[in-house]
């Protein structure tokens, strides 16, 4: 039984194995720490804050017994193979993948300023580093006839944003990626959908969130008048990952207080 303030679950994840991109901080972090609260083995990649892993690590039901952390860039397909091996190693199969590894900046980026770099890293990490997990994971997956995918795109993803066109853009591209594989995996009884969260208080959003007068602004427009706490994207994700699911696939879960009621 899970408790997080007033939310009551009672979703269990028993023995499943979950692999978990950008875990060791926000959104990630709270899935891995929902995850294996409900009776999940986790194994979750992280770029480059060890540290922050290992607290991840230590805040899990179970500890480094059924919780573990893999320094991989799922940028490149020998960093998602490495996460993917690393969990096949540990407990054999792959259950559930949560794409969740993704960057936003928060400085503006006009489009007659972007750069091929900023550009090219964008694509690399949200949008190549959902394939390459997913090429490394689906394999797995058909030969046990069964999975969960669930990738974490974002409001901006429907949309667009501005200045963050290259954000939007990469955004846009995984929830088109979903929707393809939703139907290509569905007779091999891989359900594939996807969480789209709003303004979240996390690490990401910080540099945004810490100035008192753009925290106003950006709750002034949100209809339940806050940001998410990033338990509030995990739980649909454990939603999404949980027999309570098993006739949804290929869906967009808008998660973001209805700040942006997209369709």
């Amino acid at each position: 039984m899970i408790f997080v303030e007033e939310l009551r679950v009672d979703i269990r994840l028993d023995d499943q194995v979950a692999v978990i991109t950008g875990g060791s901080r926000g959104i990630g972090a709270a899935v891995v720490k929902l995850f294996s609260e409900c009776g999940a083995n986790v194994v979750f990649g992280y770029r480059s804050a060890a540290s922050a892993a290992e607290s991840v690590v230590r805040a899990c039901v179970g500890g480094s017994e059924r919780v573990v952390s893999v320094r991989s860039d799922v940028s490149k397909m020998s960093g998602a193979r490495q996460l993917i091996d690393g969990a096949i190693g540990r407990f054999g199969r792959i259950d559930i993948l949560v794409a969740n590894a993704g960057i936003w900046p928060a400085d503006p980026s006009p489009i007659e300023k972007m750069t091929e770099k900023e550009w090219d890293e964008m694509m690399a990490i949200n949008l190549k580093g959902v394939y390459t997990v997913v090429r490394h994971a689906v394999p797995h997956m058909i030969e046990r006839k069964s999975g969960r995918i669930i990738v974490v795109s974002s409001t901006a993803g429907q949309r667009g944003e501005s200045f963050h066109s290259h954000y939007g853009a990469s955004k846009g591209g995984v929830i088109s990626l979903v929707k393809g594989l939703s139907t290509e995996l569905a007779p091999r009884n891989i359900l594939v959908n996807c969480v789209a969260p709003g303004w979240f208080d996390t690490d990401m959003s910080e540099p945004v969130l810490s100035k008192p007068a753009e925290a106003r602004r950006i709750a002034s427009g949100i209809p339940l008048g806050r940001v998410g706490r990033p338990e509030e994207a995990a739980l649909p994700i454990l939603f999404l990952a949980s027999q309570m699911a098993s006739y949804i696939t290929g869906e967009v879960l808008n998660v973001n207080g209805g700040n942006v009621l997209c369709g």
